[in-house]
């Protein structure tokens, strides 16, 4: 079975396209690989599966909160097992953080959580209908340090306002970052941008409802800072 085969919604890229993320040539364990055949017909969604019907994938009706890059998982299946009340949508591209977080959710038996494993901008472009979420939250994307890379940082004007038609009216954009300048950029595009009130003066502290990641954790015993933003929409 060809690579393309085995993961649902591997993303093609043009060569022009600047992306915010690379594909890793991580190395996915025997039950990673696994979990796609055996748990993504329950918790995976596609591209090609059009507008998301929540109705159809939830049986219910609930408030809805997606998350742009869960990486291994761990946290986004925590959020979802503490707020049964909401449905939970996780996108990543990295084949390994998908297949863990398949065998966790499905040991875990949570029902409030799918999956995409597609570029964040064409399942928003494609799949999310207009007034749909929330909270739309980005946790510790990509920072792209190097000034010459800092184009392909997720955080841009023009993201902002392509997902912005996505968020309900009240709904929160959180972003958090544990990189300082990355954490200034975040806070001056979205000073600027339409359509968004911040709820603190500045940075904020951390919701509740985000948990503290063990990378963080060890971070916070190294004197690393983590900078958090939550922005309503009008």
């Amino acid at each position: 079975m060809s690579e393309t085969s085995t993961y649902p919604d591997r993303p093609e890229y043009k060569q022009k396209a600047i992306r915010s993320f690379v594909i890793r040539a991580g190395r996915m364990t025997d039950a990673q690989k696994s979990a796609f055949a055996r748990h993504w017909p329950t918790y995976g969604l596609s591209l090609f599966g059009g507008p998301l019907d929540t109705q159809q994938h939830f049986g219910r009706e609930a408030p809805l909160v997606l998350e742009i890059g869960f990486g291994m998982g761990d946290s986004l299946l925590e959020m979802a097992l503490a707020e049964p009340d909401k449905d939970f949508i996780g996108i990543e591209v990295h084949p390994p953080g998908v297949g863990r977080l398949l065998n966790a959710a499905a040991e875990a038996e949570v029902s409030n959580l799918k999956l995409y494993m597609a570029d964040a901008k064409d399942v928003l472009a494609d799949c999310i209908p207009a007034a749909t979420l929330d909270r739309l939250q980005v946790y510790f994307p990509d920072p792209w340090h190097k000034k010459k890379h800092h184009k392909r940082r997720i955080i841009q004007p023009d993201f902002i306002q392509a997902i912005a038609p996505s968020l309900k009216a009240g709904g929160l954009l959180h972003l958090a970052t544990d990189w300082a300048e990355y954490a200034e950029h975040m806070l001056e595009v979205m000073e600027a941008a339409e359509g968004f009130a911040n709820t603190s003066a500045g940075f904020t502290q951390r919701p509740s409802f985000r948990p503290i990641t063990k990378f963080e954790k060890r971070g916070e015993r190294l004197g690393h800072s983590v900078w958090d933003l939550l922005f309503q929409r009008d």
